[in-house]
């Protein structure tokens, strides 16, 4: 059995939206507990990653509560997890984190192709071997290559990372020469297929794997978020039983092998895969889990729900798509007085949302920003900056020849004419702060960006060296917009970066509102897409079809009796 990418949902309620989860580990708890029943002595529990960000559970006991034994490697361990395999957003948080949950986990944490950066040794253990019934199970545990792209080396300092494939290919001979097993697990924290593919690694390559390495009977991936069951026939046609998930604790993989054995020797294998939906578990062993971890839930709870200010309007992240917003621009705002630099980039992190006016709590800094990336500066020069947004505003926007043609770039129609989004991934939609500019839909891409002047009316210069404030998965290359927009290779990148802050932007949030206690969050209104007589009816019919009919009646300035 197999989970991924559980994002620290570790009970049935939502500490961010203050209600009821959709998925939740103590509901697998109930499904893995009458599986145990039925096979005591036959069932292997395994997980992919990224565990460690995501719910307020892993932060508070990330970030706050650090003296006490980690709710997450006590929950696992509860659980009685065999091995996990360490996820990208586990490294994000950094050494003081991960390390003390590996050393408290009970159980493996695996990732063959991370290396110490000097002997060229695991790092963590490259793979487990696990007895059941008299049956040898190898678990083989690799990370996706894109580690150095996304996640600044401080996080992950005495590591080197080998490319995924190739590690594999190698660990899959040495495990079948060394250990012998009956059954070989590949435990994968990376997609299926596709992702961002550059000539330095692939995000997602658990399907090429599966055909090009020979020797593994299952794969276990995740990190795309995405519920997948395939049997590939590999390069010298045996099959591999291939499983991924979804995110959030809200199914869990069952791959059933049966061994069939003469005098001794393995003469077949038999397997089959499935996912189990338990986001309607309603098992007693649910409530039994989760008054075990009441007090933990308890502290939680008081931590999230601490007021820190008062917003006197609403903000919605959908604004961002269709011109200069209060949502972004807060987080503009935010980062331009932390860091004192003369240019921000800041995406839409979630695809939907709204922060109510009224009083604000920590919950909602989750919706605010939804990952633990640090505040970095850069030193871009102004004709960089220029095909930063180029490049991003092509991810986002269409090219419009007629009056008639849609502004946002969408992704294909479905059922009753709705779309699922947009084409390319919201998060990577950066605007600029602290210059003036406006898109030109009708150019085509990388001819559409004026930047007009700084925001103080000062001239904005091609050549003229800038300081840019943005997160550390866009500094370091995450989304590419740094490297092949600005036209930077990712060692050049990292030269460039000035600094980084100890501390995760939402804590910077968090302290940022502290300060203002009072705050109305308005669009800057410095960029705007041209000619506006086609793109405000274009975005007015967009907008419908992403988001249905649009109204707010939340943005009135009254903040309620403490205000």
């Amino acid at each position: 059995m197999h989970t991924t990418d559980v994002h620290g949902a570790l009970f049935s309620h939502d500490f961010i939206e203050n209600g009821p989860a959709r998925g939740a580990l103590s509901r697998v708890y109930a499904f893995v507990c009458r599986e145990r029943e039925r096979y005591p002595d036959a069932l292997v529990l395994l997980d992919g990653g990224d565990v460690l960000q995501g719910q307020p559970t892993a932060y508070y006991y990330n970030f706050v509560e650090t003296q006490s034994p980690h709710l997450v490697a006590d929950v696992m361990n509860h659980m009685r997890y065999d091995a996990l395999c360490i996820g990208n957003h586990d490294l994000e948080m950094g050494h003081a984190v991960y390390d003390r949950f590996v050393s408290q986990c009970r159980f493996p944490v695996l990732a063959a192709n991370l290396v110490d950066e000097h002997t060229g040794k695991p790092y963590f253990k490259p793979y487990t071997v696990l007895e059941r019934q008299g049956v040898r199970i190898a678990v083989l545990g690799l990370i996706t290559s894109a580690i150095p792209h996304w996640v600044p080396k401080d996080q992950w300092r005495g590591m080197a990372v080998q490319d995924m494939v190739d590690a594999a290919s190698r660990w899959v001979a040495y495990i079948q020469e060394h250990e012998r097993p009956d059954v070989l697990v590949g435990l994968f924290h990376s997609g299926w297929d596709g992702g961002i593919v550059t000539e330095a690694f692939s995000e997602n390559v658990s399907c090429r794997i599966a055909h090009e390495v020979d020797g593994l009977d299952v794969i276990c991936y995740g990190h795309d978020h995405q519920k997948h069951v395939e049997v590939v026939t590999n390069k010298v046609g045996r099959k591999v039983y291939c499983v991924g998930l979804w995110s959030l604790a809200t199914s869990v993989s069952v791959i059933d092998v049966t061994l069939h054995y003469a005098e001794g020797r393995l003469t077949g294998k038999k397997i089959r895969a499935r996912i189990q939906n338990v986001m309607y578990e309603t098992d007693p062993a649910v409530y039994e889990f989760e008054r075990k971890y009441a007090d933990a839930s308890a502290l939680i709870a008081s931590y999230v729900n601490q007021r820190i200010g008062c917003f006197e309007r609403a903000i919605h992240s959908q604004d961002a798509y269709f011109g200069s917003s209060a949502f972004i621009d807060l987080i503009h705002d935010m980062q331009l007085k932390i860091s004192g630099a003369d240019v921000s980039f800041a995406a839409p992190l979630t695809f939907d949302t709204v922060i109510h006016k009224g009083d604000i709590y920590i919950r909602d800094m989750f919706h605010l920003y939804k990952y633990e990336n640090m505040i970095c500066v850069l030193a871009l020069r102004g004709s960089e900056i220029k095909g930063i947004l180029e490049m991003s505003y092509g991810l986002w926007t269409d090219r419009m020849q007629t009056p008639e043609d849609h502004i946002m770039k969408m992704a294909p129609l479905l059922d009753h004419g709705r779309r699922l989004g947009f084409v390319n991934l919201a998060f990577n939609f950066d605007s600029a702060a602290g210059i003036r500019y406006t898109v030109d839909v009708t150019r085509p891409e990388g001819e559409r960006i004026q930047i007009e002047s700084m925001s103080d009316g000062r001239p904005f210069h091609p050549d003229t060296v800038y300081q840019v404030v943005t997160n550390s998965y866009r500094a370091y290359g995450g989304g590419e917009l740094f490297t092949r927009g600005a036209g930077l290779d990712h060692d050049e990148l990292q030269r460039r970066i000035l600094r980084i802050s100890e501390k995760d932007i939402r804590y910077h949030f968090i302290e940022y509102i502290r300060r203002r206690e009072h705050v109305r969050a308005e669009a800057m209104g410095h960029w705007r897409f041209v000619p506006e007589e086609w793109a405000d009816e274009a975005c007015r019919r967009d907008r419908a079809i992403l988001f249905g009919n649009y109204e707010s009646n939340d943005d009135e300035t009254h903040c309620g009796k403490d205000c």
